[in-house]
């Protein structure tokens, strides 16, 4: 007869999962920082709800989407199902999608214009909501790909608090995929560090280990977890 009093069966974490978590505390261990200051972002761009709910059933809580659009029909759902989500927005945002990137988002990665910046404060004005926000650096300076210029960097910022009241948390980045990502993280962590930011939101599935050394707050991790999309 089955033992009606046994304690719950807790889920496997998901190989990706457990390699990625295993990958986290060495990198941590080896910069002698603690696990508990580092975020996992699980990635979940592009995939369905059947993918996402064993990550969630494992006990991944903070997941990464690119596009509003998708977050919106793939997480309400998700996320009144199991209490403690959040939810970030870690691709390009439209300024007429700032009023829903607030309401839907618990963080907000991609602050790089001005419009962006007028939109949001409308938005959290109106809505009574304050997602965290991240200025978005584009320390390659490449021409295709969104972000502010290093050297920009400290003038928007202080125009992001100043003209248009936002609460700025901290920096993300993307370094140019052919570049050695550690130059791209040290300055970033740079920037910073004078303009008072705590938050780093930089690694991704093949340089998470990285950032960790140079003291990124939040990675950004998706294959690694997930699979090849």
């Amino acid at each position: 007869m089955a033992n009606e009093h046994a304690a719950p069966v807790t889920p496997p974490l998901p190989s990706g999962l457990a390699a990625v978590e295993a990958d986290i505390v060495r990198a941590c261990d080896e910069a002698r920082r603690d696990r508990a200051a580092v975020t996992l972002i699980a990635v979940s761009k592009t995939f369905g709800a059947e993918a996402v709910l064993p990550v969630i059933a494992a006990g991944q809580r903070v997941f990464g989407e690119n596009r509003v659009q998708e977050a919106r029909a793939k997480w309400p759902g998700l996320m009144s199902a199991t209490p403690g989500m959040a939810l970030h927005l870690i691709g390009p945002l439209q300024s007429n999608k700032a009023k829903e990137a607030v309401a839907l988002f618990d963080a907000i990665h991609s602050v790089d214009r001005p419009s962006i910046c007028e939109a949001l404060s409308k938005a959290i004005d109106l809505q009574k909501r304050t997602p965290e926000l991240f200025v978005q650096l584009n320390t390659g300076e490449e021409p295709q790909k969104a972000g502010i210029a290093p050297a920009e960097a400290d003038a928007f910022i202080a125009g992001c608090r100043d003209r248009y009241g936002l609460r700025i948390s901290g920096l993300m980045c993307i370094p140019p995929v052919n570049d050695a990502p550690a130059p791209h993280f040290a300055l970033t962590a740079k920037i910073a560090a004078r303009n008072g930011l705590t938050k780093l939101s930089m690694g991704m599935s093949a340089d998470f280990a990285i950032a960790i050394q140079f003291g990124a707050t939040h990675v950004r991790v998706g294959s690694a977890i997930f699979g090849t999309r």
